[in-house]
């Protein structure tokens, strides 16, 4: 018995492993493919319930190389759980011993693992699980894939230096442009030697989408067959393109000659010739060559690929199925986006909520409903335990996923200055249930509630955890719930646009002075602006709880509270056996009239007459709980009337409003500021 309980707790952990391993998706934006020139990327760390949430700005630092003995850089192991890094070394605060909230025993500083030269000068830059956005415009996205050969870290019994996650941050550090920081990393990769997540063939290479306002370049790496060296790879992003990496190798043929488009190791042919993985006279295909293919099953890599491109890239009518996506190369490595298609940071939000809506793929609501998804249609599948040892299967791999801790997408702009340029648009938690929020590249720090909370401190003042909640919590209803939370994103994501356009419309071209007080002025909107994603998304949280409690819809409306039963679908139904239940009496003269009068006013919900559900649960958690402080006469319906009174307001201006100091002169915020989250909540009601 013990020898089967072992057993199973070692198929189950593999399940898990093989499930929950680090899995993100990265697409790349050429300038051309994007609305206003901009180049793009996103990124979605995929990588489960231990995964270091925060996002951190590291300051710009100055050395003096002159000095003695020589300065170098710290070269630190890669954990990824939280605390991802402990010291000060790195001068960012949240990374200091006393403010880890992982306890004592895992809160010591880190100790360098090696070292490399320093330079002169490092720039500052975002980062969450890797360099995010330096100061320079260069962005960075990360994928994990699959390689021929794997090597151990120098902590771990083996010889390599770096991962993927100190090379994007020297990347942020020291590069300038895309171009450069490819560069940089595969240097130091040969170098050094690289190694991955893991020493397995699912974690132990890497791939980084690198952006800058010009182009966009993408950068494979795996180890070499010693474990001391690396082989690399990088492709440039045809200007008018998209390009995709989601877990596997996708850089195909490829002419080194052609620098302008292609870099690499020099000798990685001759290296493959001599492990047998090339003859002289093959294409020289690098995915083929030195990819190890799709992990986890057929179509965890490619179906993301095809979901992108068909998003993006309708006309080229790509296939949504293939044999073997290593060997037979059923996607190219960019596709020409539409011009009906062209970019924005918005559209790609909407990529990145994708779980193959409108295709026979889709893991969420679907004509004839699907039960993994329960009677509400969930998108989401969660990771294998027990059941999934004892059953063989899988289930589609969407680009949206319940389990990531963060997505972004970064946004290059060569028309402005560095610091107003760049922006990250982050999302806490799960894409379909977050709100981008947008960061510029020359801020000075982090909002609080971006860089502080982690998966093992329940913290609703955080960001990742006000969407968070709201994810779960989505799950009761999702079919319904989605509708609020897709009209709530869309208010704040607007309300982002807005403050975004009036900050960058100051500078006119590249070569305008972004003072340091502007840059203080800038931080604060910004942070100002998270903050009240933030509160509006734990409001939200209660407003869902309200509204859809025990499976009623309750609402307020002019003739007072309602709360009325919802019901399952009929397919639903059907499915899971209702109509061999027990059966029913005969209907009284009474029953017949209740259930007359229950469809009666499941109709009156949506006449005019009647409060909006949404507006109406809204108002009254801000009255029952007293939200902020606010009752049900306070500043909530203070807002709501005044905000009546200004007949053009709608409700991306209300939302900014919100953010900015205005008063009695806007004559939408009455006598005085009022409290963030209650003025944003009172936008949402009334709009």
């Amino acid at each position: 018995k013990m020898m089967k309980t072992l057993v199973l707790i070692t198929v189950v952990a593999q399940v898990i492993l093989n499930i929950s391993i680090d899995a993100c998706t990265t697409l790349a934006i050429g300038r051309k493919a994007s609305v206003d020139g901009s180049v793009m990327s996103t990124h979605s760390n995929d990588g489960g319930g231990t995964t270091d949430p925060r996002l951190v700005k590291i300051p710009s630092r100055d050395y003096d190389l002159t000095a003695s003995p020589v300065i170098m850089r710290p070269i630190y192991a890669s954990p990824e759980n939280y605390p991802r890094y402990v010291g000060r070394e790195r001068g960012a605060p949240e990374y200091y011993s006393e403010n880890c909230e992982a306890g004592k025993l895992n809160c010591a500083d880190f100790k360098p693992i090696g070292y490399i030269p320093q330079v002169n000068h490092t720039f500052a830059y975002f980062e969450e699980t890797y360099g995010a956005m330096n100061e320079m415009q260069v962005g960075i996205a990360e994928s994990t894939c699959s390689g021929v050969y794997a090597a151990r870290s120098i902590d771990n019994g083996g010889k390599a230096l770096l991962s993927v996650d100190q090379l994007s941050q020297i990347a942020m550090e020291r590069a300038r442009t895309a171009k450069e920081a490819v560069k940089i990393m595969g240097a130091l990769a040969v170098e050094y030697g690289f190694y991955g997540e893991d020493a397995s063939f699912e974690g132990g290479s890497e791939s980084l989408i690198v952006t800058d306002p010009e182009e966009a370049w993408v950068f494979h790496v795996l180890a070499d067959p010693t474990g001391t060296s690396a082989i690399w790879a990088a492709a440039r992003v045809p200007d008018d393109s998209v390009a995709v990496v989601a877990n596997m190798f996708s850089i195909r043929e490829m002419d080194l000659s052609d620098s302008a488009n292609y870099l690499g190791r020099a000798d990685m042919w001759e290296l493959a010739a001599k492990e047998g993985l090339y003859k002289e006279g093959d294409i020289k295909d690098f995915t083929a060559t030195f990819s190890d293919g799709e992990y986890a099953h057929k179509y965890y890599s490619g179906r993301r690929m095809w979901g992108v491109f068909r998003l993006l890239a309708p006309s080229a009518k790509l296939s949504s199925t293939y044999g073997n996506l290593k060997e037979d190369a059923p996607y190219p490595f960019a596709v020409q986006v539409d011009t009906s298609r062209l970019a924005t940071p918005q559209s790609l939000m909407a990529v990145m909520r994708d779980w193959y809506n409108g295709t026979e793929y889709t893991t969420g609501s679907s004509k004839d409903g699907t039960l993994a998804g329960s009677a509400f249609e969930s998108p989401d599948r969660y990771s294998g335990s027990v059941g999934e040892s004892k059953v063989q299967g899988n289930w589609e791999r969407t680009i949206a996923l319940f389990r990531s801790s963060d997505t972004y997408v970064t946004q290059s702009r060569s028309w402005l200055p560095a610091a107003v340029g760049g922006v990250l648009w982050f999302g806490p938690a799960a894409a379909h249930c977050t709100a981008y929020v947008p960061l510029f590249a020359g801020m000075t720090s982090s909002p609080s509630c971006l860089s502080s909370g982690w998966t093992g401190v329940f913290n609703l003042s955080t960001s990742y955890w006000a969407h968070r909640v709201v994810q779960n919590v989505a799950q009761i209803k999702f079919n319904y719930m989605i509708n609020d939370i897709r009209t709530t994103q869309d208010s704040l994501e607007s309300a982002s646009q807005l403050l975004v356009n009036d900050i960058s419309a100051k500078y006119t071209e590249a070569s305008a002075i972004v003072t340091e007080k502007e840059i203080e002025e800038i931080t604060e909107r910004m942070t100002l602006n998270a903050q009240l994603a933030t509160s509006t998304f734990v409001e939200l949280f209660h407003a869902l709880l309200f509204k859809y409690a025990d499976g009623f819809l309750n609402f307020w409306s002019r003739t007072g509270f309602h709360s009325v039963s919802m019901g399952y679908p009929s397919w639903w139904l059907q499915e899971v056996g209702y109509a061999e239940g027990p059966p029913p009496v005969a209907k009284s003269y009474l029953m017949k009239q209740h259930i007359q009068q229950q469809a009666q006013a499941l109709a009156n919900i949506r006449k005019k007459d009647l409060v909006p559900p949404a507006v109406a649960s809204s108002l009254h958690i801000a009255s029952s709980a007293s939200v902020g402080g606010v009752g049900r006469n306070g500043a909530v319906h203070e807002t709501v009337s005044t905000v009546k009174k200004e007949e053009k307001m709608t409700l991306k201006t209300c939302m900014e409003a919100c953010m900015h100091p205005i008063k009695e002169e806007a004559g939408i915020l009455g006598e005085g500021r009022i409290e963030l989250r209650t003025c944003s909540l009172g936008c949402l009601a009334h709009y």
